[in-house]
């Protein structure tokens, strides 16, 4: 597009509008907090114009100064050229209501065990206001564990990874909801470094998408770091080392929320011994387990 037909783009609703047009033509994909063009194109213009992300109609007619289209366009042209996932050029993300600061060092926040966390873990955790010892493990920029301290504000959260680059990115969202109290990082190889301790709940989002699945993400995933996707052949390799060392770990009617995207059937051929229970949510019904400490201890 030219300068001149810049020009013609002169409200809101025009920016939206090319933006939807661009992110359909270049075929993006999106999965990152949105999933479709519309919604991300809005997101942007809105973050861009420093407007409510909640409230587009009273803007949609508004013209926009020579200096905010050169913004929304910039960002627009970025999204495109890059394919990398929006939040990594807005430097925030957005999961149950709560904002979160990342960076390209940690995955975007997406993960559907928020929508478990959002609902106290009901019915598996009797009292949310007890004091829960619960652990994140492979938390990348902390969110879960962040939404973990809200929702059972007597519990004390430890957060793990194995990046100290994610972990920086940790610090920060921590100190964004001042949880320092709260929530404990710790930079450690899965279970390696931990302290002992008897852990309620632990929750794990960790690295679980196998090969073949990894040569075919999209742009905007291979753009991900590739430390927090990649689960070996099976998917399995890093989850195999952490249900081995989790009963250790977890209090005797302890439980583990693991998620597995879309390798349900992989879990099963690789941990024949133990019949998870599988929790839906409204993004899904096969990408989250519920393990007990039970079960786990029956691992071959």
């Amino acid at each position: 597009m030219s300068t001149q037909d810049y020009d013609e783009l002169q409200t809101v609703r025009d920016i939206i509008r090319y933006a939807v047009s661009e992110f359909n033509r270049a075929q993006l994909f999106f999965g990152h907090g949105s999933d479709n063009a519309w919604d991300e194109a809005v997101y942007l213009t809105l973050f861009s114009l420093n407007l409510p992300l909640d409230n587009l109609d009273p803007f949609l007619d508004a013209r926009l100064l020579k200096e905010e289209k050169k913004r929304c366009l910039q960002l627009i042209q970025e999204r495109v050229k890059k394919r990398v996932p929006l939040a990594y050029l807005t430097g925030e993300a957005w999961l149950q209501g709560h904002r979160f600061i990342v960076t390209e060092d940690v995955l975007v926040p997406r993960s559907p065990i928020s929508e478990l966390i959002a609902e106290q873990l009901q019915p598996w955790v009797a009292d949310p206001d007890a004091p829960l010892n619960i652990l994140d493990m492979c938390t990348g920029s902390g969110n879960l564990a962040i939404l973990a301290a809200l929702e059972f504000p007597h519990s004390h959260v430890d957060a793990a990874d194995i990046s100290p680059k994610a972990l920086a990115v940790a610090k920060q969202n921590v100190e964004l909801y001042k949880l320092g109290l709260q929530v404990h990082l710790h930079q450690t190889d899965l279970f390696k470094d931990l302290p002992p301790k008897a852990y309620d709940v632990i929750i794990c989002n960790p690295p679980y998408v196998n090969s073949t699945s990894m040569e075919e993400l999209p742009a905007e995933y291979k753009n991900e770091p590739a430390l927090a996707l990649a689960g070996g052949e099976d998917g399995m390799d890093v989850i195999r080392k952490i249900l081995y060392a989790a009963p250790n770990y977890l209090s005797e009617d302890g439980f583990m929320l693991l998620e597995i995207g879309h390798e349900y059937e992989n879990f099963l051929t690789a941990f024949p011994s133990i019949s998870p229970t599988l929790l839906e949510t409204e993004t899904t019904d096969e990408s989250i387990l519920l393990l007990t400490r039970e079960e786990l201890l029956m691992l071959d």
